[in-house]
């Protein structure tokens, strides 16, 4: 990989999307977040929005490549990627400069071929397919077709992963180098089902091709949205910044889909229609790491100061639990490093401080009930007796339960999978999880029982506890 301080120069030959979600705008959004200078060549002016595309326009294939020739004049490249090409005359026109771009100075380049928008407008002209194919694709590093893109190259019908598999490895035969055939175009896979009334996780598998290889699946989880505007061209861009950066290929496909699964989960529509994926969602993330931190940080003056806390720490102690927006993993959830403890004389101590990834079990049901309700972010432990539920019940809130009795024996032999399991349990078995405010977990040997509080925030999940010591 380059040096951290090296910005490589990256371009993008695509269409403009006057909409901001797709083409050359999404390129660029995602060139310069993941640390890359973008410029650009722009072969096609769109009218849309998120409700489609209303008309096109294309430059003279000689100017198409007169702004090619113009940046090569000027920037050293280090990554390249193509999308929208729409025609075959300005195909050609590009291809004859790219030729010695990529043959004599090993310029890698990603081929998205965009044929079709998500609102069904033709992209690419029917007579530009065989150009694509005879002039591109030969050049290409890598192709990133998604499935009825694969299928209009190779006129094969793709119905299953082996399929997909044949499809990629034919793909391979038209000349890239390497072939990710993107699997956003199936129904969602599923995981294996982990018993107990669990629902089994969605993934998506994209099919990376290589020469003289097996293709290999690089599964990431399914994002259900409908804001997935540009999601190819930000894919490709994401892979073309990764390679600009001197990573291998599997290893900037890789970065790249962590990326756009990111973007996915923080998707919107800023205007009417389909919205894309928020491309600036890794800066958000980071902007708010402090808040997060400094959130759990006033919730201990509460915890301490308020009359009957004491009653609701457990014998393992209490914690506390934020997640940042759009949580990947456990180390996107802070908690406090040693928990919240109790004295004998009924005083309440936090110990240690806020930190990500101090809480792998607190973080584990704090993901497990995004499943169920995305709007969660906040967690706290607190003791279960009959008491704390009779108090559950009468300040209104709405409790689960899962049985440790019930726990799967797979589940039980993986360390630390017992969290995520019963929160997931409980929830799959209440009538709307959605309304759920409490988790309570009957214990088993050698476990305390315990109940975890949900909410969106700290506050809200601080006012469901003080609700609970007043009816104490």
């Amino acid at each position: 990989m380059r040096d951290a301080r090296h910005v490589p120069n990256i371009l993008t030959i695509a269409g403009s999307d006057s909409g901001g979600g797709a083409g050359i705008q999404a390129d660029l959004k995602t060139i310069a977040m993941l640390g890359g200078f973008g410029m650009s060549v722009i072969t096609a002016l769109t009218s849309q929005n998120g409700l489609g595309v209303d008309a096109i326009h294309a430059p003279e294939p000689g100017f198409a490549a007169q702004q090619l020739t113009t940046v090569l004049a000027g920037f050293p490249l280090h990554a390249a990627k193509t999308g929208m090409l729409f025609s075959a005359p300005i195909i050609h026109a590009l291809a004859d400069v790219l030729d010695a771009e990529v043959r004599e100075r090993g310029l890698p380049l990603v081929v998205d071929p965009v044929c079709v928008s998500q609102s069904g407008h033709a992209l690419l002209q029917e007579d530009a397919v065989a150009a694509l194919k005879e002039r591109m694709l030969p050049l290409a590093a890598l192709l990133t077709p998604n499935v009825p893109e694969a299928e209009r190259l190779t006129g094969r019908r793709i119905a299953d992963a082996a399929s997909a598999r044949e499809t990629a490895v034919a793909l391979l035969a038209l000349g890239p180098k390497a072939v990710l055939l993107k699997g956003g175009h199936f129904g969602p896979e599923a995981d294996a089902a982990e018993g107990g009334g669990r629902p089994v996780r969605g993934t998506v598998t994209d099919w990376l091709a290589l020469p003289g290889a097996e293709p290999v699946g690089l599964a990431v989880e399914r994002v259900d949205t409908v804001h997935t505007h540009g999601t190819g061209c930000t894919l490709s861009a994401a892979i073309a910044t990764g390679l600009g950066h001197g990573l291998g290929m599997e290893e900037a496909v890789r970065k790249a889909q962590a990326y756009l699964n990111l973007c996915l989960r923080a998707g919107y529509a800023p205007g009417k229609g389909y919205g894309p994926p928020r491309h600036d969602a890794p800066l958000v993330r980071e902007r708010a790491r402090a808040g997060v931190l400094r959130a759990l940080d006033e919730a201990v003056d509460v915890l301490q100061t308020t009359p009957g806390m004491h009653r609701l720490v457990p014998e393992v102690r209490l914690n506390l639990a934020l997640a940042l927006p759009w949580p990947m993993g456990l180390d996107d959830v802070a908690a406090y490093t040693g928990r919240v403890t109790r004295t004998r004389a009924g005083r309440v101590m936090a110990c240690g401080c806020p930190a990500f990834g101090a809480s792998s079990h607190m973080a584990k049901v704090v993901l497990a009930a995004r499943r169920f309700n995305p709007e969660i972010a906040c967690a706290a432990s607190i003791a279960c007796n009959p008491d704390v539920e009779r108090a559950v019940r009468e300040a209104g809130l709405t409790a689960a339960r899962f049985d440790r009795a019930d726990e799967p024996a797979d589940v039980r032999e993986r360390e630390g999978s017992s969290l995520e399991w019963g929160t997931m349990d409980a929830l799959a078995r209440a009538e709307d999880p959605r309304a759920v405010d409490a988790v309570a977990d009957r214990g088993g040997d050698g476990k305390e029982p315990i109940i975890r509080i949900l909410g969106r925030d700290v506050p809200e999940v601080l006012g469901k506890l003080t609700a609970i010591i007043d009816r104490l």
